[in-house]
């Protein structure tokens, strides 16, 4: 890194946030790009109680980026200045921009849903990419901040989706927020009489699988078949339990390392209005994860 007086600042917040790839995987980029003396990306562990704090600090001391993870990408939304009209209908914001004073929120995450299943159904179906995932049957695991960005991403490109939530209420709203071509389910503890089988796809938006639920999974063994594609947003450990067992009975897997590759390569992109090396990233990430 080559840190000077005008390097820009980029800060990504969470909690917990210690565990974020992100850091080496954007600043590996900047060093490809020969950026690394215009930004520097860090983490920093930050409550809830404290977000409004952190935009405060964006505008005075005048970070460029401020990239949000859990639990802060909804509270974050009514500190800024504007919102994404994308992100305003997820309704959470995992991206800050400030250009010169004012702040935009985007969200970025649903590409890093939308692609690597893209990747994956054009390369084991051979579709079309404007056709992959069109009327693809989506099992979303979770009703939070990340899977309003997931059952965006899915429904935009013509998927049919069911909600599963231990809390099923909150799966109806998030439902109804969506739309047309949404339906809920409820899934109670680990799930065990969850019944997949109709699905081709198997999403997991929650933090199950991470952190003091490290050995956990939202999703039986029992539920998973061959034919499922199982996505895991979580990335830390980089092969959750949900994703050993998927694989163990056969399914096509993709590692949450995918979703944080693509939504930071249009983060990147934002922060820094240059196209983001991607192949650098991805072996940030690798080195990182494993």
């Amino acid at each position: 890194m080559n840190i000077t007086g005008k390097t820009k600042l980029c800060i990504i917040i969470g909690d917990p946030v210690e565990h974020s790839l992100s850091p080496a995987m954007h600043n590996a980029a900047y060093v490809e790009l020969g950026i690394d003396h215009e930004f520097v990306f860090v983490a920093s562990q930050v409550k809830v109680a404290h977000v409004k704090d952190v935009v405060t600090a964006m505008r005075v001391m005048g970070f460029r980026g401020l990239t949000c993870t859990i639990p802060h990408k909804i509270a974050v939304m009514k500190y800024l200045d504007e919102i994404d009209p994308i992100a305003a209908k997820i309704g959470a914001v995992n991206t800050v921009v400030n250009d010169n004073g004012i702040l935009k929120g985007y969200n970025t995450d649903w590409l890093g849903v939308v692609v690597p299943l893209e990747n994956i159904l054009m390369k084991n179906v051979g579709t079309s990419l404007d056709l992959s995932l069109r009327n693809k049957r989506v099992a979303l695991i979770g009703a939070g901040g990340a899977a309003r960005a997931c059952g965006y991403g899915v429904i935009e490109k013509g998927a049919t989706l069911t909600i599963f939530n231990r809390t099923v209420e909150k799966a109806e709203r998030l439902a109804e927020e969506f739309g047309k071509n949404v339906g809920t389910g409820k899934y109670v503890g680990t799930g065990r009489d969850l019944s997949l089988h109709e699905y081709d796809i198997i999403l997991n938006a929650t933090n199950i699988g991470m952190g003091d639920l490290i050995n956990e999974t939202p999703v039986p063994k029992s539920a998973i078949c061959e034919h499922h594609i199982v996505f895991d947003v979580v990335y830390s450990p980089y092969e959750t339990q949900l994703l050993t067992d998927a694989k163990a009975v056969g399914a096509t897997i993709i590692h949450g390392t995918e979703m944080l590759l693509h939504q930071g390569i249009a983060q990147f992109e934002l922060y820094t209005g240059k196209k983001a090396p991607e192949q650098v990233m991805r072996k940030a990430l690798e080195q990182k994860s494993k």
